[in-house]
């Protein structure tokens, strides 16, 4: 870890401290640089959860893993199965011999980035416990509210081609996820090095550097809020999110949360890239990560595996995009 670091102040900061950030994570995720910034541009806005919709082997779980090393952050993972109970996720209340009274014990919801391993194999019952974590920062047991850790961050992942055995999330479930991404294979030159770097280091584990800790994060998060955001551009957000709800293919389209999603994110990209104003195409290229899962296809095309892309794309293309963007002040 970095030590006696500053806390940041400006975006130029937030930007160098990124930087780091991405730079150490690719000691163990190789080639996807514009993954791991859009990754890191929904951890750092509020309620920044995360699902990540991709085959098996992909680096999903090491994404998550690293990237709560490098930030100094708390992490546990919880494989989700069938059988997974709610009060195996929140805890409870057992009763201790010694003291003679009830105590709490904390599930693994009481953490900063929690990885939820193929959310949709488990139950309704059990991923509706995730709701009220994810949306107000909290569990409720007994009667009694318990604030999570600030911050409180899922990446949630979940096979795209396994069906056999799963439980598909609920639109409100999903709407709480700020973004969907999907890592990808890597390249050919990509893969080949790592192989190079495995057969160097001669072992799995990849050594990386705590690079902040939780009150540098939570800092960052405080000047990326005042990122400006034109009118214009809040406007340009607005429209696209109203197309997605008039698309003739659509059932239903994305509700305020997507704009304020789509808002967030591109505030967080625009830091990320040395700027302290959001532009047109920063909401462009975020649009279908930030909507795609929020919208609800015709059922004549729920088979279709390229009619979301196709309806997000026509969507960005109906909306005239602002021709002039001007910083505050």
């Amino acid at each position: 870890m970095i030590k006696n670091q500053a806390i940041p102040k400006t975006v130029d900061e937030v930007a160098d401290i990124c930087e780091q950030i991405i730079n150490e994570v690719e000691k163990a995720i190789i080639g996807k640089r514009e993954i791991l910034q859009k990754i890191l541009a929904a951890i750092l806005s509020s309620n920044g959860h995360i699902l990540l919709e991709d085959y098996p082997g992909l680096a999903k779980t090491l994404i998550a893993n690293s990237i709560a090393s490098v930030l100094g952050l708390d992490f546990k993972r919880i494989q989700f199965t069938p059988d997974l109970l709610p009060g195996d996720i929140s805890g409870g209340y057992i009763f201790d011999n010694r003291k003679n009274e009830f105590v709490l014990r904390k599930g693994p919801l009481f953490t900063n980035i929690l990885l939820a391993d193929e959310i949709n194999r488990a139950s309704p019952k059990t991923q509706s416990a995730l709701l009220e974590a994810m949306q107000e920062g909290q569990v409720s047991l007994e009667g009694e509210i318990l604030k999570l850790p600030d911050p409180f961050i899922v990446i949630a992942t979940q096979n795209p081609i396994e069906y056999e055995g799963t439980f598909p999330l609920p639109e409100a479930q999903l709407d709480r996820f700020i973004m969907r991404l999907s890592v990808g294979y890597p390249s050919i030159e990509d893969e080949q090095e790592i192989l190079a770097r495995r057969s160097n280091r001669k072992q799995d584990a990849v050594r990386m550097s705590q690079v902040i800790d939780p009150t540098v994060f939570l800092a960052m998060r405080g000047v990326i809020e005042n990122v400006f955001v034109d009118p214009d551009i809040q406007r340009y957000i607005v429209q696209l999110v109203e197309k997605s709800r008039n698309h003739p293919n659509v059932e239903l389209g994305a509700s305020p949360r997507g704009s304020l999603a789509l808002l967030k994110l591109a505030r967080s990209w625009a830091a990320i890239h040395r700027r302290d104003f959001v532009l047109p195409d920063d909401v462009k290229l975020l649009t279908p990560h930030a909507l795609g899962h929020r919208i609800i296809l015709d059922p004549g095309l729920w088979g279709s595996k390229t009619a979301e892309k196709k309806v997000i794309n026509e969507v960005i293309q109906s909306v005239p995009v602002p021709v002039t963007v001007q910083k505050n002040g």
